[in-house]
């Protein structure tokens, strides 16, 4: 045997070379499921668990948290972009466009936001607002999947996955990656928190936004639970003849595990997604039973409850941010239908402790551009811009109470403390207790990670 043939064969299977204990984690001799195992972090943890809210569609950083007073004395005059990529939108005669709403700075730390941001105006000072983010996608499939995977192609993990992977779930009646998606999916669909080319245990658990969670989560009462381990048992007995003619496949041991992992959320599940458990003041905090806000409310606090139980990484959807016409109207009830619910998921959190230890992300595909065409008359909107967003984080580890970097005088662009997209998944990693350069799995000839080829804490957003 080579060198290079030991090697592969005793690392092959996911772990690098600095990272030993993944060997065992990852090796075909593993019989239970170690997606489900609580593993060693490389580092301290700043925090042990993530919510990620996702505002799909693209929100406007000029309309929400980066106000631009230079734009109103711009207004409607003519703007020539040029050496930009620009999207299928932005062709045609453009025009500056002020932002529509008022901005006003709340808490201690003085932030400004959008003055229909009531409710997160009360905990500001848990926040950490970042100006210096970039993409390098234009339209939102790519752009999503940049944001969530790392690949703006698409095919690989997830963040949640990579996340699954290092640390696997506190609770293994539960999966350690949870997505909460609207009734409609984001652009490019599942692919957003699939586990891409690590095995298939890793990628996320999406739960239905209506009616039951999990279809078929209560079993027939004609069959009992000791029925239904008989039966488990059998099935496993038949699938592990069959996966021993087939070591290499993945997705039947992940099929083998999660049969196991769905018997035993029987018991949790059911309770955990019962909100009607919850208090009245809960309900209120989270504005359920308000229309404007019931659907996103109740998603927030099954996130909390999700994280409060041992899940490691939540992912939470609000989707139709894509504002090219009337800004001043849907952007307006977007913020007055996420404003409660995610106040009173930070408020939450803090009360019971939680949010020290846990990461809490705020964030589009990419922000918008300070100008738009008009078509059909005056319906002042903007396009697609990842050039400069509207990032914010809470929670374990980060700079609470502080904005960090700054756009140019109207918001094109960053221009400090200007960072790529990998950048921040290294640094989400680094809070969580892990190392981007260690966290990785070999695949197509080489071993892969989150960042793609590496990436630079932003050590300006840690405490």
């Amino acid at each position: 045997m080579t060198r290079r043939n030991f090697f592969h064969d005793l690392y092959g299977l996911g772990a690098s070379l600095g990272s030993v204990a993944f060997t065992s984690l990852l090796s075909d001799s593993v019989a239970e499921d170690s997606s489900r195992t609580p593993r060693p972090h490389h580092s301290p943890p700043s925090a042990k668990r993530c919510i990620f809210l996702y505002m799909e569609g693209g929100p406007s950083h000029l309309d929400t948290f980066d106000p631009k007073p230079k734009l109103g004395q711009l207004h409607l005059s003519e703007f020539q972009r040029s050496g930009e990529e620009q999207s299928a939108m932005s062709s045609g005669k453009r025009y500056y466009v002020q932002s529509p709403f008022k901005f006003r700075q709340a808490g201690d730390s003085g932030a400004w936001l959008n003055t229909r941001f009531q409710h997160l105006a009360g905990v500001a000072d848990d926040i950490c607002f970042y100006r210096g983010l970039q993409g390098e996608s234009v339209n939102h499939p790519t752009a999503n999947y940049h944001v969530n995977t790392g690949n703006r192609f698409g095919g690989d993990p997830a963040l949640g996955a990579w996340v699954n992977l290092g640390l696997g779930s506190e609770n293994s009646n539960l999966p350690g990656f949870v997505v909460l998606p609207e009734l409609s999916f984001p652009q490019g669909g599942p692919a957003n928190w699939s586990n891409g080319f690590l095995p298939a245990r890793f990628q996320g658990t999406a739960l239905r936004p209506q009616g039951p969670p999990l279809l078929d989560i209560k079993p027939p009462v004609t069959i009992t639970p000791t029925q239904q381990r008989q039966n488990l048992q059998l099935l496993d007995q038949l699938n592990r003849r069959h996966a021993e003619q087939r070591p290499q496949n993945s997705d039947l041991k992940a099929r083998m595990q999660n049969y196991e992992l769905a018997f035993r959320m029987q018991t949790q599940v059911p309770d955990l997604v019962d909100l009607s458990r919850e208090t009245r003041d809960t309900h209120t905090l989270y504005g359920i039973g308000q229309p404007q806000t019931d659907n996103l409310g109740r998603r927030c606090l099954l996130a909390r409850k999700l994280v409060e139980q041992g899940v490691r990484f939540v992912q939470l959807y609000a989707s139709t941010w894509d504002s090219h016409d009337y800004i001043a109207k849907a952007h307006g009830s977007l913020i007055d239908s996420v404003d409660r619910p995610i106040a009173g998921l930070i408020s939450d959190l803090k009360q019971r402790g939680l949010l020290d230890d846990t990461l809490v992300v705020w964030m589009g595909e990419f922000g918008r551009t300070p100008d738009n065409g008009i078509r059909g008359g005056i319906k002042y909107g903007r396009d697609h811009n990842p050039n400069a967003m509207a990032v914010w984080l809470a929670g374990g580890g980060i700079k609470a109470g502080h904005t960090i970097g700054r756009t140019d005088d109207i918001g094109s662009t960053a221009v400090e403390v200007v960072h790529p997209i990998q950048d921040l998944h290294v640094t989400l990693l680094r809070l969580l207790g892990l190392d981007d350069n260690r966290l990785t799995f070999f695949h197509a000839g080489r071993f892969k990670q989150l960042s793609q080829f590496g990436g630079e804490v932003i050590e300006d957003l840690i405490a």
